[in-house]
């Protein structure tokens, strides 16, 4: 990996640091975008050989948009959205230079309302998606156990190391950069500092209500790994007997989105042209399992006390790493982690489809004690697909059980199901 000067001396490596080699070897412009203190601007800066600081002088750069590009190239361009004028001028620029790779380095922890005024950025800036440190990242899954190998069907048996009780302390510390140096701030204090960014800075700029924004987000939380439908949202938010509209309650949603505080997972149906793949409800997760940990107002010992909330959490965190480490392999697209729901009852939760074709199936549970439950499950979904004479892809490359905690990653000779405990994943 080609790392930059500008690379800080604590920089832990990401798995998206080889996707941002090579766009910066394709594309003018790529984008980080994704949640505030997820380590952005440290990606960046280890790529870039210069860098403006939006918001160090964010009057300066609305007056002029010009100065923010000053610098040389690969140019990182701090929170570019403090300025939505900096995307269009940056793309005029990439267009100027017959679109010369590698010009410049865009950090974004919002997205700006679509406007007219703004272009795409089609073919000039690519968009790369970071998210909170997967456990392979931080150094607590040994990783392994390889999900692009296992696609590939390369695997080898691998002991796991953690208990219950220290999942339950990953979960409520998080995935953020600054809190896998032992002896820095407390997870909780990283946590509500994030909250209260959004909740009183982010969400009121844009005509959002601080105390709604936080009910609303407090139901998510309650509702977390479901599919709950907007009326359950509203009738959480509701204060003093007076609930918010479904309207309003899915502005709220948006502006989530738009500032990544949450994950939206879609349905998936063999069939790829199928109308359950648009008409299945998205089940919500926050971008970081500690999220949802401080709006419920539990600590790790807290939560090993409700084994319901744990293995939401458990859930959580491994749709986490999953797309964390399935966004890593070429062959993915914007929505290739999707789940399985129908009409009979049977629910998967976890399936990567990858473009070529090939998909996987995946349960999630807390303990080894429901392997057995999970494994029929995803051999009841290979027989459901195997049977569709319009399933694009009758085969799954693997069916798997994702264990918060478990004895040792292995393959089940009765049915060829893996069992993985989430500390042996890796990209």
């Amino acid at each position: 990996m080609q790392y930059s000067r500008l690379k800080q001396e604590t920089y832990i490596p990401r798995i998206v640091d080889v996707h941002v080699q090579a766009l910066l070897n394709t594309f003018g412009g790529i984008e980080l975008c994704g949640p505030r203190w997820s380590g952005k601007s440290w990606t960046a800066l280890s790529f870039g050989e210069s860098v403006t600081r939006v918001d160090e002088a964010e009057q300066i750069y609305a007056d002029d948009p010009q100065l923010a590009l000053i610098g040389d190239a690969p140019h990182v361009i701090d929170g570019w959205q403090g300025v939505p004028a900096i995307w269009n001028i940056v793309r005029h620029r990439i267009d100027d230079s017959a679109n010369r790779p590698g010009q410049f380095i865009l950090t974004g922890s919002s997205t700006p309302p679509e406007s007219e005024k703004r272009h795409s950025g089609a073919g000039r800036i690519a968009r790369l998606r970071m998210h909170t440190m997967s456990l392979a990242e931080t150094g607590d899954s040994t990783g392994a156990v390889s999900l692009s190998g296992l696609f590939e069907g390369r695997f080898e048996p691998a002991q796991s190391r953690i208990g219950l009780a220290d999942l339950a302390d990953i979960m409520c510390r998080g995935g953020w950069p600054a809190l896998q140096a032992s002896g820095l701030t407390s997870p909780s204090t990283v946590v509500a500092g994030y909250l209260d960014a959004l909740f009183n800075v982010s969400m009121p700029r844009a005509g959002k209500s601080p105390i709604v924004s936080r009910r609303i987000a407090a139901s998510l939380a309650r509702n977390v790994a479901t599919s709950a439908t907007l009326g359950t949202i509203r009738n959480d938010a509701a204060f003093d007997g007076v609930a918010p509209v479904e309207a309003t309650i899915s502005s709220y949603l948006d502006e989530f989105r738009r500032n990544y505080l949450i994950e939206e997972l879609p349905g998936w149906d063999a069939p790829i042209r199928s109308r359950s793949r648009l008409r299945m409800k998205p089940k919500r997760y926050f971008c970081d399992t500690s999220i949802a940990a401080s709006l419920l107002g539990v600590d790790s010992s807290r939560l090993l006390e409700d084994g319901q909330l744990l293995g939401l959490l458990v859930e959580s965190l491994c749709i986490h790493d999953l797309l964390v480490y399935s966004s890593a392999m070429p062959e993915s697209y914007g929505e290739s982690l999707r789940y399985y729901a129908d009409a009979d009852g049977l629910e998967v939760d976890a399936v990567i489809e990858l473009a070529d074709g090939r998909w996987a199936a995946i349960e999630i549970k807390t303990g080894e004690s429901k392997v057995e439950d999970a494994a029929t499950s995803l051999t009841r979904l290979a027989a459901k697909v195997a049977a569709n004479p319009e399933a694009r892809n009758p085969e799954p490359s693997f069916m798997a059980v994702l264990l918060g905690k478990g004895t040792m990653a292995r393959r089940r000779s009765s049915d060829g199901v893996y069992v993985i405990p989430i500390d042996t994943l890796g990209a």
